[in-house]
């Protein structure tokens, strides 16, 4: 008899068909390689935070740059401003990687939450045909319908000489399974593979190609391209928003560009061009 969870599901692994598990085993044989940036990727069922796991990892092993750690499920996730975050087990891809970019100046370290955001749009893009905007600096947008909707997050912390970069991508959750309306998914969005065994390839391989590029530029965002491509998918850029600053402070304005440092420059009606180097943006509705 296949064991049960408390709900009448079936508790195993295979227990919903459309979402199959991950395998850590083929996933390291397709990505881990000699010279290339990933050097360990593990696959754990179960966890309440891969940022936390691998930023403990890093204070205490001090892995290599280019550790991996997936997750099936999180039961801790947090999202920028320590939102909690869930989704159901298998239903999306969470991980966080270790990088360690010692040879870039820490002044442009801020760009990595943003290029993870380019490479995150980019996999996607190629492996699920789907297309997805940026919301500066943090958030990934899918359509539904005629709807933008948050479909993803990256969180960035500092570890130690190094940096755990941590992704959720909402995959394949169905409509009664989203947290808030707002939320949205590949699959919601019309996405043609929600396959997570690629997706997450092709997202890994977008990322180690991106930050090859950053790094080797020594983090210059113009020289790599990282500067004005994020500036090409932001659908922060051109519209009206209300920046909420720390402090409880507030600033609305128009998002006109993206500075030399990541930050997102407002345009007031006072006529006055302010950046905005943390804070939470809210699209505006005109109208």
């Amino acid at each position: 008899m296949t064991p049960r969870d408390a709900s009448g599901s079936p508790n195993n692994r295979w227990s919903d068909l459309d979402r199959p598990p991950l395998n850590g085993t083929a996933l390291r044989r397709a990505l881990v390689r000699q010279g290339g940036l990933w050097r360990q990727v593990d696959v754990v069922q179960r966890t309440g935070s891969t940022n936390s796991d691998l930023v403990a990892r890093a204070a205490e092993e001090e892995p290599a740059e280019g550790a991996v750690l997936v997750a099936e499920e999180q039961t801790a996730a947090r999202g920028r401003l320590d939102r909690q975050w869930t989704a159901p087990p298998r239903s999306g891809l969470f991980f966080s990687v270790l990088l360690r970019p010692t040879e870039v100046p820490v002044a442009r370290w801020g760009w990595l939450p943003l290029l993870t955001g380019v490479a995150v749009a980019t996999g996607l893009s190629r492996v699920a045909g789907v297309d997805t905007a940026l919301k500066w600096p943090n958030d990934l947008l899918v359509t539904v319908g005629d709807e933008e909707r948050k479909a993803g997050g990256i969180l960035a912390e500092r570890a130690g000489d190094g940096v755990v970069i941590g992704v959720g991508i909402n995959v394949s959750l169905r409509a009664d399974e989203l947290p808030v309306p707002q939320a949205g998914s590949l699959a919601l969005a019309g996405a043609a593979n929600t396959d997570r065994d690629p997706l997450l390839r092709g997202v890994l391989r977008s990322l180690e190609d991106w930050y090859g590029r950053w790094r080797s530029a020594e983090g210059d965002p113009v020289a790599c391209g990282l500067q004005e491509t994020y500036a090409a998918g932001c659908a922060t850029l051109g519209r009206v928003v209300r920046a909420e600053l720390p402090g409880d402070r507030s600033l609305v304005g128009e998002a006109v560009a993206v500075d030399g440092d990541g930050r997102l420059v407002l345009a007031t009606g006072a006529g006055v061009q302010e950046p905005v180097g943390a804070g939470d943006i809210v699209h505006l509705r005109l109208g």
